[in-house]
This record gives C-alpha cells, structure tokens and sequence, in this order.
C-alpha cells in the first residue's frame, strides 16, 4: 500500500521499538489463535506487559527534537499519571486488590499508552508504512477468518448460531462483537485512506467488512458507527444547509432502513429493538440497562464513593464483569478482591427476560463500568485522556470518527475495555497523526 511517501533512512533503534510495539499489538489480537495450539491462556494478558513496556522504551530512548510530539508526550503522561492516582485513591477507600488496581489501570488505558507510543516515535516514512501495513493485514486476517468460520465450515449451524463468527477472536465470549467491530473500522479506514487503490475496490472491501457485520449478527456494531457518524457530523459542520440536508437524507436513510427490516431476512433481527412497549421510564429495557445505576450506591458506604466508586474490579467493568470471575483461580493467588454489587448487578440481567435478547440492553456496558469502579473523579479523568486525543492527536476525520464510535460503544457494552478492538483504532489514530506529521513541512512544524 504506497501512500507516495518519500522513504527516509531507518534508525536502527527505533527499528527495535517497533517490532516490540507490533508484537505487543500481536498478542493482544492473536492470542485467542495461538490458544487453539495449545498454548497456555495466560497469553491473554501478554499484551498487558508488552504494550508499556514498549511505552517504556520509546520514551527512554526518544532523541526527538519535535516540539509537538515533546508537548502531547507529556500532556497524555500528565493525563495516565491524574488516572492512576484516582485509581490507587478508589482502590484504598474500597480495599481493592493490588491486582484490580494494576489490570483495571492496563484495561482503562492502554490504548492511550499505544497512542503515547506512536506519537512519541520518531517514525520515518519507511516505518510508518511498515507499521501501517501489518494492523492493516492483521485486521484483513481477522475477515478472513471470519469468512472461513461461515462460508467454509458453516459455524452458524452449532451452538450459539452467528455468535461463532468471532474471526480471529476465537473462544472469547463477545468475540463476534469484537470481530465485527474491528472488520468496520477496516473497512472505514481502508475506503478513505487507501487513495492507491480503485474507489471500486474499496468500497468491495468496506462491503465485505460490512457483511461481517451482518453474517456475525452484530446488530450494535452497525448502530454504533451509525451513530458515531451523525455525532461526527454534528460536532464538526459548518454549513447549515447542509446540516439540514444531511438530516433529511438521515431520516430517509432510517425510513428505508427501517421498511427494510421488516422486508428482508438478514435484517429481521433488528425487530428485536423495535418494541415500543419496552421503552419509557418504566419499560423493561429501561430498567435493566440503567439497573447499574440503582444498584451500585446501595452499596456505597461514604460520600466519598460518589467521587471514586467503589473500587477497581468491584462493579460492572470489564474487570469484575467477567475477567476476575473468569479468571479466579489466576487472581485469587494475586489478591484479587470481589465485591457484591457485581454479582447484584448479573442477577438483574438473569431476572429480565429482556437479559438474554441483546447486548444493546445490558446494565454492564463501558461508561457504566468507570462510573461504577472509579467515580465521577474516575470518569472525568478518563474524558480528560480522551479529550486530549481529541483535540492534539485525531487529526483527521477518519481518526475522530473511529474515536466517537468507541464512545458510542461505551454506552452498549464492554468494547470500551476490549483491547483488540480499542488497540487497532489506537494504532489507527496515532498512525494518521504520523502521517499528518511526515507530510508537513519541518518548517511548519512547531
């Protein structure tokens, strides 16, 4: 993939700090696959060491005399340090294990650390396509694992139906959802980035990253970049008229849609959210999906949890939803603590017989999960990292686009602490910022 970049010469040190940041990105998307060989699952969390520690060792060995990268370095350490301490605060108040402190601190903000990594290279134009070629492959791979598990051996017909369509995140238990939304974010990127290629051919492969979608029946996946798209609009326009025409073509767009899911098999499965009856302040879905909310200041025993929650890996985050209950006898060892509000919180969804029908109407989603482990203080920490991504490193509107679906799929489920999802739209924000730096004059640069 030529991006008509002039090549510069490699630095011998930075060629160490990428493989070590590319093999960090390796075990976080391919350790579902190697498991399959056998290898031991503790390969899951590989990644969680192999990440900082090429963090590290850019930063050490950096001799960068850019200005601009200097002042986001220190302006996104600034923003990890802030979380740490609110994270070290929540975890003394509540008596949380040293082991939640450290794995919910990794979960929270790797793909921060990732994008401090990036930006903080002095990448050539040589490493950058090196660089921009392998998460482009890696994510090609997952599709065609994807395609292999339904067209080849037909994995919709065993249990769990489309929920097998998990492409390269074989045995996790959302990997279908992680799969699909790593194909969209392919796909996305590729059709507006990859100006090399035939417009013809990138859209045929934002279709097949789409048909992911739909063979994995991933239904909140496309809403998600729906969404992410009307916010984008709304956030960045500047013409009114075409503000106002975009919306009419919006609800145009919904109205098909919408006749269409009544008309056509493969969408039949978006009706499960079209029942108005379930809605409102007292409808079902209402309940359990802000269930979290109710639930976890019962358990509140100073004012201070207000501030700081009740701890890390105490609620409902990726953390004590799933990895310590999964995971137990890994953590009890390590101290690892528990706390009833979880488990107060999955008995909700097992009461609701909404609990089962989709993800779209689960109490354990993202924004949820910070609220409930770290407080109001754990949440604007977390939006302070994000807002200076926002504003310093997503240079594009590729880059914001892929960040706002992120926020959108914090309001849905557990995406905002999967890494192999949240690491490939790192790598893709801080590769565009590379970019956008190698293309600029020196002169310009400040």
């Amino acid at each position: 993939m030529n991006t008509g970049l002039k090549l510069a010469p490699k630095s011998k040190g930075y060629v160490t700090n990428l493989k070590l940041t590319l093999f960090g990105l390796g075990t976080a998307l391919f350790s579902r696959v190697f498991t399959i060989f056998k290898i031991p699952s503790t390969i899951n969390f590989l990644h969680f060491f192999a990440v900082p520690l090429a963090c590290a060792s850019v930063l050490f060995n950096s001799r960068s005399k850019d200005r601009q990268q200097i002042a986001i370095s220190k302006s996104l350490l600034l923003g990890l340090f802030l979380l740490l301490i609110v994270l070290f605060a929540s975890a003394l108040l509540n008596h949380a294990g040293i082991i939640n402190t450290v794995l919910d601190y990794l979960l929270l903000t790797e793909p921060f650390i990732l994008i401090l990594t990036i930006v903080s290279m002095p990448m050539t134009s040589h490493s950058y396509q090196n660089f921009r070629n392998w998460i482009l492959q890696a994510c090609l791979i997952n599709t065609i694992f994807a395609y292999i598990q339904k067209y080849v051996f037909h994995m919709e017909k065993l249990f769990g139906k489309e929920d097998n369509i998990k492409g390269i995140f074989i045995g996790q238990g959302a990997g279908h959802v992680i799969g699909g939304s790593v194909a969209m974010t392919f796909g996305i990127y590729y059709c507006v980035n990859a100006k090399e290629k035939p417009l013809w051919f990138r859209i045929a492969v934002l279709l097949a990253c789409l048909n992911q979608v739909i063979i994995s029946d991933t239904k909140q996946v496309l809403l998600s970049f729906i969404v992410g798209y009307i916010i984008l609009y709304f956030v960045t326009f500047k013409d009114l008229t075409k503000a106002i025409l975009y919306f009419i073509i919006g609800v145009l767009f919904f109205s098909v849609f919408y006749w269409a899911i009544y008309n056509f098999e493969f969408l039949a499965a978006y009706k499960t959210w079209i029942r108005p009856e379930i809605y409102g302040p007292e409808g079902e879905a209402t309940q359990l999906k802000f269930a979290t909310f109710r639930i976890v200041p019962q358990y509140f025993h100073s004012p201070l949890n207000w501030w700081l929650g009740l701890g890390p890996g105490h609620t409902v985050g990726r953390l004590g939803g799933w990895m310590i209950p999964s995971y137990w006898n890994l953590f009890q060892p390590l101290g690892a603590t528990i706390h009833p509000a979880s488990v107060s919180v999955w008995t909700a969804v097992a009461n609701s017989w909404l609990g089962d029908q989709s993800s779209m109407f689960s109490p354990l989603f993202g924004w949820a999960g910070i609220w409930g482990d770290l407080g109001l203080l754990g949440l604007g920490t977390y939006f302070y990292l994000a807002i200076l991504v926002w504003r310093y490193v997503c240079v594009t509107d590729t880059a914001k686009y892929l960040m706002l679906t992120i926020f959108v799929f914090g309001t849905i489920f557990s995406q905002l602490e999967e890494p192999g999802y949240t690491l490939v739209v790192a790598s893709l924000i801080g590769l565009d910022w590379q970019k956008s730096r190698l293309e600029t004059p020196k002169s310009l640069q400040t």
